[in-house]
């Protein structure tokens, strides 16, 4: 059940019988007072008709038909329409995602990282808010395709292949092939020579040189072994037949060319072969190009993401294509975006979407680095989270808050809390922002952290231990008669909401953001409102509505990729 949808429905046909033009402008409310959500669409449409915003307001309100979805409307200020949400229809709400009426075909790209190196840092984002928002699509009846186009072709591959042949370097350590590839990449910055064999070892490799292919094939083995690793202890939901390479294109990158030249879009320039169209310009206003193959023969990332899209389109069938890619890429996939319009590969019918995101930080608002000023490597971040967490625990324990935990619970307890932090620092952050990595922030039991929704959904099931109640046995809806038992399940019923809204517009913090309202409008429904010490009828209405905000929680953490216990 869509609340928002429902209200800006009913709203705007008020609108069409009172002969106004416009739209509802439905949103949550900001405070309690305003009730549970506001209408700010009255003040446009009476502009237009040259009317009394308040009046009209008023004529809404008389027409409007909310019977059993409101218990009271209101005006307030210049027009707004305050709408406070009466308990029997609250009651109605379900804590399970509800299937789209239209479900689409998604792909989402994210992870991406490049291969031959280890996971650092930079490749967490893309990671984890692309698992999340494909975990949400999935939760509303979407079918989701996850890619993770790692970057295993190209001048990075030819540079290294060209460096061991040179040097006679070998080894089966991800570790050495970094290394080696630091040293060729230094070769390839300072000698020309050493470039331009790089540039031909890329050129053979993409003709299929056997044994290039043999040695290639060993530095992918590798790195994908390290990257299903780091996958497993994130909890990210990748797996080998997800893995989207670069060189799976290989074989299609000529027949994308030559499908691009029979459009007609391609000019030869320089020797290469390029597709100019009128949106990209220069400052000096020249057409700026879209390189699709050099003039040696080679291809670029254009090439490889116009390919993607004929599969993604073409052969996959999807409606919408989203890509968590940095923010520097983003006009990168404008260019793609608009050549696989203007050639055929998409049409307006298939949603191209590059979500961006910003840049973790350190405390000195420069990218985050080790002391040396490396990338901090995933894996060392993730056993930080871990080791933090686990004497978070041991102070815990001291304090006598953590009674009866053994070592085998703690290391559990642990994994869970420190990567949980992590993911959530990053997840409950505006995705188009920077944001400063803060050890102490991320782990409070405090505020807007995992530590804290995880706590709270423990709250919630030692409630039923100390009772010893089936949380199961709960299953009739109730109505809620306090206050604080409203307010609360009013946010329980927001949820579909706030699903259809992520899954949408990609914006994980928005997820976040309502997880840290529930657990504060649970924890003063707790304080307000007692629950084992109640009469029997008021102890299984509120139950039953502690019971809700423990399933929310944990579905929510969930979607976030997040896990949880029954005890904390």
């Amino acid at each position: 059940m869509n609340i928002r949808s429902l209200l800006s429905e009913r709203i705007e046909a008020a609108f069409d019988s009172l002969g106004l033009q416009g739209d509802a402008l439905l949103q949550t409310a900001s405070r309690p007072e305003f009730g549970d959500y506001q209408s700010n669409g009255v003040m446009a449409a009476a502009k237009r008709g040259g009317l009394n915003p308040r009046e009209v307001a008023q004529q809404v309100i008389d027409t409007v038909d909310l019977k059993g979805i409101a218990k009271d409307l209101s005006i307030a200020g210049p027009g707004f329409i305050n709408i406070t949400l009466a308990p029997e229809f609250i009651a109605t709400a379900s804590t399970t995602p509800t299937p789209s009426d239209n479900p689409q075909c998604v792909v989402v790209d994210y992870s991406g990282p490049n291969l031959a190196k280890e996971m650092h840092v930079g490749h967490l984002r893309s990671t984890i808010i692309g698992d999340c928002v494909a975990r949400v699509l999935e939760s509303l009846g979407h079918k989701v395709i996850r890619q993770n186009h790692v970057g295993d072709w190209g001048t990075q591959f030819g540079m290294l292949l060209t460096f061991m042949d040179e040097t006679g370097a070998s080894s089966d350590s991800l570790a050495d092939l970094e290394q080696f590839y630091r040293s060729a990449k230094q070769r390839f910055d300072d000698d020309a020579g050493f470039q331009e064999r790089s540039r031909r070892a890329v050129v053979e490799l993409q003709s299929g040189d056997p044994d290039m292919l043999v040695q290639w094939q060993k530095f992918i083995d590798i790195s994908m072994s390290h990257c299903r690793e780091l996958y497993e202890r994130l909890g990210i939901g990748l797996t080998d037949a997800d893995m989207d390479g670069e060189s799976s294109y290989n074989d299609d990158l000529k027949n994308t060319v030559d499908f691009i030249a029979s459009q007609g879009l391609l000019t030869e320039s320089d020797g290469a072969q390029c597709v100019f169209l009128d949106e990209f310009k220069s400052k000096n206003g020249d057409p700026l190009p879209v390189i699709v193959q050099k003039s040696d023969g080679g291809f670029l990332y254009s090439t490889s993401d116009l390919a993607c899209l004929r599969r993604r389109i073409g052969d996959f069938k999807a409606d919408r294509v989203l890509y968590f890619v940095d923010a520097r890429q983003a006009l990168h996939f404008k260019q793609v975006f608009a050549v696989a319009l203007a050639s055929g590969i998409s049409d307006a019918n298939v949603d191209l979407v590059h979500m961006p995101f910003g840049t973790m930080l350190g405390k000195d608002n420069k990218p985050f680095k080790t002391r040396q000023g490396e990338l901090v490597k995933l894996a060392d971040l993730l056993d930080e989270a871990i080791n933090r967490a686990n004497q978070l625990l041991i102070d815990r324990d001291v304090q006598g808050k953590n009674p009866d935990i053994d070592d085998a619970e703690l290391a559990r307890l642990a994994e869970i809390i420190g990567i949980g932090a992590v993911k959530y620092a990053d997840l409950s952050k505006n995705r188009t922002s920077d944001y400063v990595f803060d050890w102490d922030q991320m782990l409070s039991f405090d505020g807007n952290t995992a530590p804290y929704l995880q706590y709270a959904y423990s709250r919630t099931r030692s409630i039923f231990a100390r009772g010893n109640i089936d949380p199961d046995s709960l299953t009739a809806p109730v109505i809620s008669v306090d206050e604080p038992e409203r307010r609360l399940g009013v946010a329980i019923a927001g949820f579909q909401d706030l699903l259809e809204q992520v899954a949408l517009d990609g914006y994980p913090h928005q997820l976040c953001a309502y997880l840290y309202d529930l657990a504060g409008r649970f924890a003063q429904f707790y304080e307000q409102c007692p629950v084992l010490t109640s009469d029997d009828e008021t102890k299984l209405r509120r139950l039953t509505l502690t019971k809700q905000t423990s399933e929310v929680l944990e579905s929510g953490l969930t979607l976030l990729g997040i896990g949880v216990a029954p005890r904390m």
